[in-house]
């Protein structure tokens, strides 16, 4: 029997979830590729929304390709392209589609991406977006008008890690009080500082999902923190990527020295690799994670 994302969110189980990304362009093979290759050990897929505001297929169209191929599927879904007109449509044909997870997020600035010069749209922000979704599972869109049966989305939101941002605990309690079901954050690479985020937000009674970026390069590291709200990859990180000769290998080291670590912090893990998944099943692996889960039953 097929055990659903909102079950196991339901569940003590130890909970993965990984991010796939819609191709740029209509060739699918790769993109449906990384999901069937990871589908016994991923409990649910993202799939981005022009992640880093560079242009690709509609997650909308790409998570019903995952979809109808067995994968459950969680839609991201940014405030940053539509306004509150086709941010409920796409919610509401998403539902209809039979996608029932989502995550609400606010969206890199169109600046940050390939078409510079494209109009940000921003009606709503993450917490208005939230709301708004509340209510279309009320059964009313978010003028008050009555809607002809409802959703039942699990929802989703993000946050950054850093303790010492006291605005992000006041805007996360926002969120939650919104009735999210889970929280994704970002990269985590100090799971010190990670715990004293836990400690922060102990009273908020949400699954927490830890993000885990796997390094590349001492490049790589330094372009996140200058260049990636929330990410911050201690600066002895950075000299152990600069001191090895395979700085991919000693990525993917640390990306699993991490998760063993955040087992037994938090709900669960979010896989983000840059590109496609060629060492997923390698970190999973090695970090213990892939040992007696039986194969997705989506």
């Amino acid at each position: 029997m097929a055990v659903t994302f909102r079950e196991k969110l339901q569940s003590h189980k130890f909970i993965i979830t990984t991010e796939i990304t819609p191709p740029k362009g209509v060739e699918t093979s790769s993109f449906l590729s990384d999901a069937e290759q990871l589908k016994q050990y991923a409990d649910a897929f993202n799939v981005t929304d022009n992640q880093r505001a560079v242009m690709r297929m509609s997650p909308l169209a790409a998570g019903k390709l995952l979809k109808d191929a067995g994968h459950e599927t969680i839609l991201q879904i940014t405030c940053r392209d539509r306004n509150r007109l086709a941010l409920q449509s796409d919610l509401l044909g998403a539902w209809a589609l039979g996608i029932r997870n989502i995550c609400v997020m606010t969206g890199d600035h169109t600046t940050k991406g390939d078409h510079p010069g494209a109009k940000p749209v921003y009606d709503l922000d993450s917490v208005q977006l939230l709301e708004t979704v509340r209510k279309l599972n009320q059964g009313y869109d978010l003028s008050g008008n009555s809607l002809e049966h409802s959703p039942d989305f699990v929802v989703g939101a993000v946050s950054n890690t850093d303790p010492t941002k006291s605005m992000q605990h006041i805007k996360l309690q926002k969120k939650v009080s919104m009735g999210v079901d889970f929280i994704q954050t970002q990269a985590v690479y100090d799971t010190e500082e990670f715990a004293c985020f836990l400690e922060m937000i102990s009273d908020i009674n949400v699954p927490i999902i830890a993000g885990i970026i796997p390094l590349r390069s001492a490049k790589m590291a330094r372009f996140m923190n200058s260049n990636i709200p929330g990410i911050r990859v201690p600066d002895e990180l950075i000299a152990r990527m600069d001191n090895v000769e395979e700085p991919l290998q000693e990525g993917i080291e640390i990306a699993v020295q991490l998760i063993r670590e955040l087992k037994n912090m938090c709900r669960g893990i979010h896989l983000m690799p840059v590109g496609q998944h060629n060492h997923s099943k390698e970190i999973l692996s090695m970090s213990g994670l892939a040992e007696g889960r039986p194969q997705n039953e989506q």
